[in-house]
């Protein structure tokens, strides 16, 4: 009888060293002549333990980590193939900290399951929102989903039941449901995770929102820097087929532009054109990939679907605050101690996941700043580390919580340099439709640079500049990157000076 071990196959374990790992744990077993199934798990997220082992005993799953090769002899004479004690055992990873304050809802099986099987995916409870959502009729599903008071977690927050019921009231002889996988805001990882972790749950949500608009094609629009995951996908894709009837999926790698994560310009991706912004209207609900009504949501709103539809509305809604109903996965990036990911219900504040969860800075020295909601997210000060977790919240201070990322610096940051970035990253990524993003970042820079060369009568002129491409711009890309400049302006005007 073999013995089950599993070493995460994904992205950021195998930046680690984890395939190596998973490599000499079998050489190792091979020389003591004993027999090891290794499982190819998803990572669980904290990442300052990858590799992260765990052995299943008959007492429940034993952690090691981080486990480098070297470990290997030494774990294997530690008897840790029966849970033996070592410097590296963790015991029950699920009653980490970092772990059992979360509440996980979307990524619940991600680091459980074996995401290469459907049969690991149902046992563990997979599958059965699916079930449900075949039972009720297509209105009722989409009631279902207005219920729980799920909203889009993209970044634009919409009601997720509002825009299915706007693609089930349009009449057509084809819609589709399209996922948008072009995760490229930084900091952010948790789709990444999703797929590569727990892609059955990502192809059951989409399935649930075929039955509730009457749609049988799917796509899912996957970031071209994510083989991993696009492989995941395209594996649990194989062997799903039987299970979801007659709604069918196809993966499509996208094309490594920034604003094609926005809808309408992923779409024109899709149809095999350039990434470039359309016009509204009309909305992709009534006219969309192919001219024909299309649902467009990100893998965590996907992902949210099962539950909902297995537990009911009613428990997905008793969670969080105010509008924003439900969890949201939290990524800690930059100079944090314990980076990772962390879900929790809305209405956690900021600095609780800054220092209960992240550790506070990884160089020992005073945060300063946090930029939540990726490259065009506001950079908030340490005096506003202490607001609730929430989109309302958020949207009253000048800010957003977007996809969920949070990159953190600590007093060394520059911010007048970080409000460069953000025009210049707008410059680079800019589909070049309109003329206040296409040209106003390109200006943006310009005029930060005679800021930054001691020319601060420049400053109206920026903050000017900045209106015109947040009411002038067609889209996010240029509307949203005064986020961080004027945030920045705001809050750190020393550093202009």
């Amino acid at each position: 009888m073999s013995i089950t071990l599993y070493v995460p196959g994904d992205a950021a374990a195998l930046a680690l060293g984890a395939d190596e790992v998973a490599a000499a744990i079998a050489a190792e077993a091979g020389k003591s002549g004993v027999k090891v199934n290794v499982v190819r798990n998803g990572s669980r997220g904290l990442f300052w333990l990858e590799p992260l082992v765990e052995v299943a005993t008959p007492h429940g799953r034993v952690a090691y980590g981080p486990v480098d090769v070297a470990d290997v002899p030494k774990l294997f004479a530690a008897n840790f193939l029966h849970g033996g004690k070592h410097a590296l055992c963790l015991g029950d990873i699920e009653k980490h900290p970092y772990l059992a304050k979360q509440q996980r809802v979307s990524l619940r099986r991600v680091g459980v399951i074996n995401p290469r099987s459907l049969e690991d995916y149902l046992w563990q409870g997979g599958g059965k929102g699916l079930a449900r959502a075949r039972q009720l009729s297509s209105a009722a599903v989409v009631q279902e989903i207005t219920d729980s008071g799920l909203r889009g977690r993209g970044g634009a927050a919409f009601p997720t039941g509002i825009k299915w019921k706007t693609v089930l009231d349009t009449r057509a002889a084809q819609k589709y449901i399209v996922c948008n996988a072009d995760e490229g805001d930084s900091g952010t990882f948790s789709d990444r995770m999703l797929m590569e972790g727990d892609p059955y749950c990502l192809i059951e949500g989409m399935a649930i929102a075929g039955l509730a608009v009457g749609a049988n094609k799917g796509y899912i629009y996957v970031r071209s820097e994510y083989p991993h995951a696009i492989a995941a996908l395209n594996v649990a894709l194989e062997s799903a087929g039987d299970w979801l009837g007659d709604f069918s999926i196809e993966v499509r790698k996208a094309a490594g532009a920034y604003v094609c994560g926005e809808e309408t310009a992923l779409l024109e991706s899709l149809e095999g054109k350039r990434g470039i912004v359309r016009s509204k209207p009309p909305l992709p609900a009534i006219s969309g990939l192919f001219g024909q009504p299309t649902v467009i949501n990100n893998v965590i709103t996907f992902a949210s679907v099962p539950d909902i539809l297995a537990q009911g509305a009613a428990f997905y809604n008793s969670l969080g605050v105010g509008r924003s109903r439900g969890t949201l996965p939290f990524q800690l990036a930059g100079n944090l101690k314990f980076g990772g990911l962390v879900e929790v219900p809305f209405g956690t504040t900021l600095r609780e996941l800054l220092y209960d969860y992240g550790g506070g800075s990884r160089s020992g020295r005073p945060l300063r700043a946090v930029q939540v909601g990726g490259p065009l997210g506001a950079y908030l000060p340490a005096s506003q580390f202490d607001t609730v977790l929430d989109y309302e919240a958020f949207a009253a201070i000048g800010a957003v919580l977007g996809h969920g990322g949070i990159v953190a610096f600590d007093d060394k940051v520059d911010m007048a340099k970080q409000a460069r970035y953000a025009m210049q990253f707008c410059a680079n990524e800019s589909c070049g439709k309109c003329t206040p993003c296409r040209i106003g970042s390109t200006r943006g820079i310009e005029v930060i640079d005679r800021i930054r060369g001691g020319d601060t009568a420049q400053i109206p002129l920026l903050r000017s500049l900045c209106d015109t491409m947040t009411y002038g711009s067609m889209c996010a890309m240029g509307s949203m990157t005064p986020y961080p400049v004027l945030s920045a302006l705001n809050h750190f005007a020393e550093d202009f000076e």
